[in-house]
């Protein structure tokens, strides 16, 4: 029973992860302009930001989050705002009509990294769409009667499949051949981010009260 109920917990937290969303986007889009370690770096920051919204839903506090209307709306503003603000980046950088010049390598290879990792985990503590994620896979694996050890085997199994999928889409899509893909269509690439960005912050603000 315990095998087939985390067998149907990681099969939920896959689709909700590896399906392209933000965060994989935002990862792609940092492994192909800035390298792999910058990504990673991303990457890490979004899965501190799955793990705290995991050990919320674990303790029940993602529950009392949920019913009440105010706490939710509040994340949905910040949410969105902050997607929008990552929209108006990304189309900023899609508007320049030249690649980075050696010089802006350096600088960027210099941009503390504690930046790219302050995003990840706020791109993902902003999604309150993260919060019901969670609250489902709770519900699907600590069901009436389930073993002391299911938590912890629900939270670690989720952590691994998290650091292999957005870790995978760091290190794949900073390989020389995405990394001179993006060369030529950088342009587009950033226009798709910003589009993407900007949709799934109208979509937070947009239903703020529902």
């Amino acid at each position: 029973m315990m095998v087939s109920q985390l067998a149907l917990v990681y099969g939920a937290y896959l689709l909700a992860t590896a399906s392209p969303g933000p965060s994989n986007m935002a990862i792609m889009g940092v492994a192909m302009r800035d390298g792999r370690r910058p990504a990673l770096v991303l990457a890490a920051g979004v899965m501190t930001g799955s793990l705290c919204w995991a050990m919320l839903a674990a303790t029940g506090l993602s529950a009392v989050l949920a019913t009440y209307a105010q706490a939710l709306w509040a994340i949905k503003i910040v949410g969105g705002v902050y997607m929008l603000y990552l929209a108006l980046r990304a189309g900023k950088s899609a508007l320049r009509t030249s690649a980075a010049t050696p010089g802006m390598a350096a600088r960027r290879d210099a941009r503390p990294y504690r930046a790219l990792y302050r995003q990840g985990v706020l791109m993902h503590l902003g999604n309150p769409k993260a919060i019901m994620s969670w609250m489902a896979i709770m519900s699907l694996g600590l069901r009436q009667g389930a073993p002391e050890d299911v938590l912890p085997a629900i939270i670690g199994g989720c952590a691994l499949l998290g650091v292999t999928i957005f870790g995978g889409y760091a290190l794949l899509f900073s390989t020389a051949p995405m990394i001179a893909f993006y060369t030529r269509v950088r342009r587009w690439i950033e226009g798709v981010l910003a589009l993407l960005f900007a949709l799934a912050g109208l979509e937070l603000l947009i239903s703020r009260g529902s």
